[in-house]
């Protein structure tokens, strides 16, 4: 590909993400808005988007969220549920999961879906689960959260589950300097991708594939 491909791209990735943004109804965009004054970042509109449709793609019915204070893609993940199942949220910044709690006592009546929101580190509550009992793992935030998550993945997951790394990029980490792209970045989250997607893709317990979008997102299927 030559210098006007890549450029043709970026304008793509653009597009593509102002187009999923527009796409959120209102609901999604008030919470957008509240989380973000709440301070919690939410993250690419395009990746929330991709999310909902994996996890309608695989009919999940049980999910777990790692780390996400991306209350806008906990939403679409509810939606992709359609008011049965489970989502499990595992998050041990206090300030996201207090806020993943009150929106889930907002939706809890209007809903069939069993939520569940934790404040623990994922070390130390995913061991407590009980294996081969879920369909989709997402995993965002501290770098100590993705290897910790895929520890416990393939004794979690059902066969042909599917787990989801978001941030592979380390676009997101505020010490970034450039993230994985670039060599010199040597943050702990830039550093921990590195680590992760040789990991990963190296094990044979599982297909993988790394995509760009929102800031690069790592799925694998476990087979």
């Amino acid at each position: 590909m030559d210098k006007t491909s890549y450029t043709n791209l970026a304008k793509a990735w653009e597009f593509v993400e102002d187009h999923a943004y527009a796409r959120q109804h209102e609901t999604l965009a008030g919470i957008r808005v509240q989380a973000e004054e709440a301070g919690l970042n939410q993250g690419s509109a395009a990746q929330a988007e991709f999310l909902r449709m994996l996890a309608v793609m695989t009919r999940s019915a049980s999910v777990i969220t790692v780390g996400s204070g991306s209350v806008v893609e906990i939403l679409q993940l509810l939606d992709a549920l359609d008011g049965s199942g489970q989502l499990t949220a595992v998050d041990s910044s206090s300030q996201g999961i207090a806020f993943i709690r009150r929106m889930f006592l907002a939706l809890a009546d209007a809903m069939q879906t069993t939520l569940r929101a934790v404040n623990a580190p994922v070390s130390v509550f995913l061991p407590r689960l009980n294996g081969a009992d879920y369909d989709l793992i997402v995993v965002s935030g501290d770098a100590a959260n993705y290897a910790d998550t895929f520890a416990q993945a393939p004794r979690l997951l059902k066969p042909h589950g599917v787990i989801v790394f978001c941030d592979m990029l380390a676009f997101d980490d505020e010490a970034a300097n450039g993230g994985v792209l670039n060599p010199a970045d040597r943050s702990e989250k830039a550093t921990a991708m590195r680590q992760l997607l040789d990991t990963v893709e190296a094990d044979d317990r599982f297909d993988s594939a790394l995509t760009a979008i929102g800031t690069g997102m790592l799925v694998a299927v476990k087979r």
